[in-house]
C-alpha cells in the first residue's frame, strides 16, 4: 500500500538531478574512435536544437544541454536550459511550448506550456530496480504468491488482470505492499513485505495483495494509480478497506490494548 504509486515526469525552474550516462555519454570503450563519434553527435543535435529554438523565439538563454533523466525533462537555472534528449526531434508545436516554458512571465503561460511538453511521448531512461537476494523458502513462497494472485485475478476481476510477477522484499519498514506499474525498460509487478507475511499471516497477506491489485487494475484500465474514489468504489466491490492504511494489529493484541 502507498499513498501514490505512480511515478511523474517533473518540469521545474530549479536545479534537477545529473543526467543518466546514456548513448553518447559511455564510458570509452575500447575502440577510442566510438565515444568521439558520439560525443560529436551529441555537439551536433545540441546545436541544431539551440539553433531551432532561437529560431523560434528563445532569448536569454546561453547554453543548452542535452540531458536523459526519467523525471525532469526541462529545466532552466540561471541562464542555461537543461532538455531531455527525446526532444531534439520533436515537431515545431512541441519545441514552441520548450520556448514558452523558458521564456514564461507567469505562472499561468508556465503550466500551459508544461501540459504540451509533457503530452510529448519521450524515451524514459531506465529506473535500475534494487534485487535483494533470496531467502531460504522464497521461492515456494513467491510460486503461492503469484498462484493466489491468478486465483483472486479470476475471482474478483474476472481474469481481465495481467499475469505479473510478486515477489517479497525485506526494505519495506512502514508499507505492507507496493504495485509498481513499471516502464518500458521493467516490468510491472507487486511487491510484498516479507515481514509483513510473517507477523501477521497469510489471510492479512492476501488483503495486502488484493489491495495491490486494486492499483494494477487501475493503471491497465487507464485510471489514475491513487487511493480516490474510483479505489475506494473497487475496493468495496472486492471486500477489502477502502482505504491507504488499515491496522493490522492482531486480534488478541488489540484486546490486550483495549483492555
Amino acid at each position: 500500500m502507498a499513498a501514490n504509486d505512480t511515478l511523474q515526469f517533473g518540469l521545474f525552474n530549479a536545479p534537477d538531478p545529473e543526467p543518466v550516462p546514456g548513448p553518447d555519454t559511455a564510458a570509452p570503450a575500447a575502440d577510442d574512435q566510438r565515444p568521439a563519434r558520439g560525443r560529436t553527435a551529441l555537439r551536433a543535435r545540441t546545436a541544431v536544437l539551440f539553433s531551432r529554438l532561437q529560431e523560434l523565439g528563445l532569448r536569454g538563454v546561453e547554453t543548452l544541454v542535452l540531458m536523459r533523466t526519467r523525471r525532469v525533462m526541462v529545466s532552466l537555472i540561471g541562464r542555461t536550459l537543461r532538455v531531455h534528449e527525446g526532444y531534439a526531434e520533436a515537431p515545431e508545436s512541441v519545441l514552441k511550448a520548450v520556448v514558452a516554458f523558458a521564456t514564461a512571465r507567469s505562472k499561468t503561460e508556465r503550466l500551459a506550456a508544461r501540459e504540451v511538453i509533457l503530452a510529448h511521448d519521450v524515451e524514459r531512461a531506465p529506473a535500475p530496480r534494487r534485487q535483494e537476494p533470496l531467502r531460504p523458502g522464497d521461492l515456494a513462497l513467491m510460486t503461492q504468491l503469484g498462484e493466489a494472485h491468478r486465483q483472486l485475478n479470476l475471482r474478483h476481476f474476472g481474469g481481465a488482470l495481467r499475469d505479473i510477477p510478486v515477489r517479497l522484499s525485506g526494505r519495506m519498514a512502514t508499507r505492507l505492499g507496493h504495485y509498481d506499474a513499471g516502464s518500458r525498460h521493467t516490468p510491472p509487478e507487486i511487491v510484498l513485505s516479507r515481514q509483513h507475511i510473517v507477523k501477521h499471516g497469510w489471510r492479512e497477506a492476501m488483503h495486502t495483495l488484493l489491495h495491490e491489485m486494486v492499483h494494477q487494475w487501475q493503471h491497465e484500465t487507464a485510471r489514475p494509480v491513487d487511493h480516490g474514489p474510483e479505489f475506494r468504489a473497487k475496493a468495496r466491490e472486492v471486500g477489502i478497506t477502502p482505504s491507504a492504511r488499515r491496522d493490522v494489529t492482531p486480534l488478541e493484541r488489540r484486546k490486550r490494548q483495549v483492555g
